[in-house]
């Protein structure tokens, strides 16, 4: 194999095609990136059973062939490589790659042990790139870090004809935002579901959010149903959580009668600096009243800390304590000037509900988007 290609192209690509390689793995082979040479320009593309990431490059291709090489180590070469057109050559197990006056020999992988790629089923439908992403950011942050409950370290996928809903939870919120779905001719009136690792959406989001468009496949084949997400000659595949996601969507209120408006960057603001006395995991209190928010931090015997701002306040004085992180990452995901903070009520009057966070676009007008995050308060959490 033999071929030359653009410095800042080929790098490009191979970081894309390592990127949701795991950091360490129990088979080495699995940590290559398999490089195709052939007349139309190079394939790279990587899989370790669970994610595989492949992209279409141009390059001036002398000699075809293919390749198996330490992916994290061809990206920090490609990387750090001069301005200058880049040639790749085999010959034999070794592999040289010459750009300017450096060079670099690898050894090669045994290709014959490498698993096959993914094969993609029919387009299921295609969504706005730049509000996929957008979605995905909002929601992904209420996704499970535990890996003892795999169902919630996910982030659900549901279509509903015209419509995308993305879920995620944790237990202690649940963040729901929903986003146009073109289904194209297949167009179903089934609700079709799909449960992606939070991670590799999140990637994703990243990697596609500036493509256009995003072109989604949902496949079940032997008993393997997965995920597939292209756009501009990259593809990303993901195996599905299997397991069934809790039916959290019930959870949020149809109205609130009692809500608080007030300024999301002084609110973050506020909370950031007020929790600054806090031990780890420890609430912060937030009492809500005609005249304002006040933020009240008890923290140790060392230290306390509160602070005033401007709130609208609707319905009844209300007190609830936040754990301030969880706050922030709601509020972080609120694209307006303001946010409303809505008061939901239990079946015990002493026992606050939940918080519900909206975005709003002024003092009085509430926001036009769909994005929802609801939050326990930490009474809850006991």
């Amino acid at each position: 194999m033999k071929f030359q290609v653009n410095r800042d192209v080929f790098s490009e690509a191979v970081s894309f095609a390592v990127k949701l390689l795991p950091q360490r793995t129990t088979l080495p082979i699995l940590s290559g990136v398999l490089i195709r040479a052939n007349d139309d320009g190079l394939v790279l593309s990587s899989f370790d059973y669970e994610v595989s990431s492949q992209t279409e490059i141009q390059a001036d291709v002398e000699e075809p062939g293919t390749v198996l090489v330490s992916g994290r180590l061809l990206a920090e070469i490609a990387g750090r490589l001069p301005n200058a057109p880049v040639r790749v050559a085999t010959e034999e197990s070794r592999i040289s790659v010459t750009c300017g006056s450096a060079s670099f020999t690898l050894l090669s992988m045994p290709v014959e042990e490498y698993p096959s790629i993914p094969e993609i089923g029919a387009e299921s439908g295609v969504v706005p790139a730049e509000e996929f992403a957008a979605a995905v950011a909002q929601v992904a942050v209420a996704a499970s870090r535990d890996d003892v409950t795999p169902v919630i370290t996910g982030v659900q996928l549901e279509v509903r004809e015209n419509n995308l809903s993305l879920v995620a939870t944790d237990r202690y919120r649940v963040a729901v935002r929903e986003l146009d779905w073109d289904g194209g001719s297949v167009a179903s009136e089934e609700t079709i579901t799909a449960l992606v690792p939070a991670r590799t959406l999140q990637e994703v989001g990243k990697t596609f959010g500036h493509s256009g468009n995003i072109s989604v496949a949902i496949t079940s084949r032997d008993d393997r149903e997965l995920i597939a997400f292209s756009a501009e000659k990259k593809t990303v595949t993901s195996l599905l959580i299997k397991g069934n996601f809790p039916p959290v969507r019930r959870l949020f209120p149809e109205t609130v009668d009692n809500y608080a408006v007030m300024n999301t960057a002084e609110l973050i603001e506020a909370t950031r600096r007020v929790s600054l006395v806090l031990e780890r995991e420890a609430a912060l209190r937030y009492s809500f009243s005609a005249d304002g928010l006040i933020l009240e931090a008890i923290g140790s015997e060392q230290a306390q800390a509160s602070e005033t701002i401007d709130a609208i306040l609707t319905g009844d004085d209300t007190v609830v304590s936040l754990k301030p992180q969880f706050l922030l990452d709601g509020l972080g995901a609120v694209h307006s000037e303001f946010v409303r903070i809505s008061f939901t009520k239990t079946e015990n009057p002493n026992k606050p509900g939940p918080v519900l966070i909206t975005s709003q676009s002024s003092r009085e007008q509430a926001g036009a988007d769909s994005y929802r995050y609801l939050l326990q308060p930490n009474l809850l959490l006991r």
